[in-house]
């Protein structure tokens, strides 16, 4: 075995700390999550992306400290990963701290028209909604009914109803779709 392989493994930090670390690093991120909001977990723009990738590195030695050794990581790992586990299955039990926490949906469009307090509330330009639309296959805000904000940054979306003629007319379409295939199969039976 190389020289290396040993020390490898040995915890350069005590292992109280190596669990104490992640678990401290793991609730400031939650609570700082919350206050700055939705936006960062939605992701976007490249800034978002930006700032959440340099903030796991930015806290990265926050939890390993000094010990750079294959199981100093683990045990930071398997501590992060307990500890999400632990509070997830804890607010399962509690839906009202969970509600406290995550923070409540947030309509950001409403029959059709743009909240613009929500938007400001939430850092949402009227861009990043439309970005955000058109990233859905909506061409423009008038099309949506609703549009929320949900706690984990993902946006539902629902659409309006089309007019009556509309969906009409693509019930006529879809009918004379089914009369074709039958009609080819009819055809497709005679000798």
């Amino acid at each position: 075995m190389p020289a290396w392989f040993p020390s490898a493994f040995e915890l350069g930090a005590p292992l109280v700390e190596k669990i104490i670390r992640p678990i401290i690093v793991y609730l400031a991120l939650v609570i700082l999550l919350r206050i700055f909001g939705k936006r960062e977990l939605a992701q976007l723009n490249p800034f978002d992306l930006v700032v959440l990738l340099s903030l796991s590195n930015t806290v990265q030695n926050a939890i390993i400290g000094n010990d750079n050794s294959i199981t100093g990581g683990l045990v930071g790992a398997v501590t992060l990963l307990t500890v999400n586990y632990a509070v997830v299955r804890f607010l399962l039990r509690h839906r009202r701290l969970d509600e406290l926490l995550e923070g409540s949906p947030t309509c950001l469009i409403e029959k059709g028209r743009v909240q613009s307090k929500a938007l400001a509330r939430e850092l949402l330009t009227r861009a990043d909604l439309v970005t955000v639309l058109h990233r859905q296959g909506y061409k423009k805000v008038e099309d949506i009914d609703h549009c929320v904000l949900e706690p984990g940054g993902t946006f539902f979306i629902e659409p309006k109803e089309p007019p009556i003629e509309e969906r009409q007319r693509k019930e006529i379409l879809a009918r004379l779709e089914d009369l074709k295939v039958q009609i080819e199969a009819l055809r497709g039976e005679r000798p």
